[in-house]
């Protein structure tokens, strides 16, 4: 999803690729602290709020600000890496 939102065509849904990328991000980071943070009150109407915000159709929702902000600097920072280490996975099988 992120080489399709960095990619130079735009065809594709930018707003909902962002969403989900974010999501993503988000539920990885809520597995791992998800055991302390139910214990907080309104946790989960303050989780359904984050959620609507990052699904706005407005130009600052939640996941374009999460994602330009935090994900993309870095994505573009690792992402040599990470292609060095899945290619080096798919010659490997």
């Amino acid at each position: 999803s992120i080489k399709a939102i960095e990619s130079s065509s735009k065809e594709d849904d930018t707003m909902w690729l962002t969403y989900w990328v974010v999501y993503g991000v988000f539920c990885i980071a809520e597995s791992f602290s998800d055991l302390f943070l139910y214990w907080f009150p309104f946790y989960y109407a303050g989780k359904c709020l984050f959620l609507v915000w990052c699904m706005a159709p407005v130009p600052w929702n939640g996941s374009q600000v999460i994602y330009h902000s935090i994900i993309r600097p870095c994505f573009l920072k690792h992402h040599e890496a990470v292609d060095n280490v899945i290619s080096d996975i798919s010659t490997k099988a």
